[in-house]
């Protein structure tokens, strides 16, 4: 089973933060999994504007490819304005509405307050919704009280949260799995 890690804003570390923490925690629990890190600063990232995939750029291209082809994600953004970044925004918009269908998903996020966790209620799990993911029903939200002043997460709590979703995550991960033989045959 192929996971995707990934961190969806092309700004910032905290986000690479957290996904470094539940990266070890699932290798610590799975240690066969796949994991595949997806970094969008990594990638020259076009506009999505509707057109077949095959008509963008090669690292569009490579990008769409892998999140439709993954198992299972765990998606880490920051809040900015109010709302997830446009990066990852345009990347969902890339995605065809069927791949991502019963795979399952955690989030984890930072924000400057502690208001911006509703971000995630109001704003990703929706979106998350429409692509019908199992959306496991714990997120992590970091604020600047969780980290360092060079930006290291330093709060137990938080890391315990990580370490508990990463469990739950994998138990999503298996209730997919065992989706999969009627996946072909649900209707939209």
């Amino acid at each position: 089973m192929k996971i995707v890690l990934l961190n969806g804003t092309i700004t910032g570390t905290k986000t690479e933060r957290l996904l470094s923490v539940v990266d070890t925690y699932i290798r610590e629990a799975s240690p066969d999994m796949e994991i595949e890190n997806v970094d969008l600063k990594n990638y020259d990232l076009q506009f999505v504007d509707g057109r077949p995939t095959e008509d963008y750029n090669d690292d569009m291209q490579k990008l769409i490819n892998t999140i439709e082809s993954a198992d299972g994600y765990i998606i880490a953004t920051p809040v900015f304005q109010g709302g997830i970044p446009g990066v990852l925004k345009n990347l969902f918009d890339a995605i065809s509405p069927l791949a991502m269908r019963y795979k399952p998903v955690s989030i984890v996020a930072t924000g400057g307050t502690l208001q911006h966790h509703l971000v995630i209620e109001n704003q990703l799990k929706p979106i998350l919704d429409y692509f019908r993911c199992l959306i496991t029903p714990n997120y992590v939200y970091a604020h600047p009280g969780h980290f360092t002043d060079d930006k290291q997460l330093d709060n137990e709590e938080v890391k315990n949260r990580l370490r508990e979703l990463s469990q739950v995550f994998l138990r999503y991960l298996q209730m997919g799995r065992d989706l999969s033989p009627y996946k072909s045959n649900l209707s939209q």
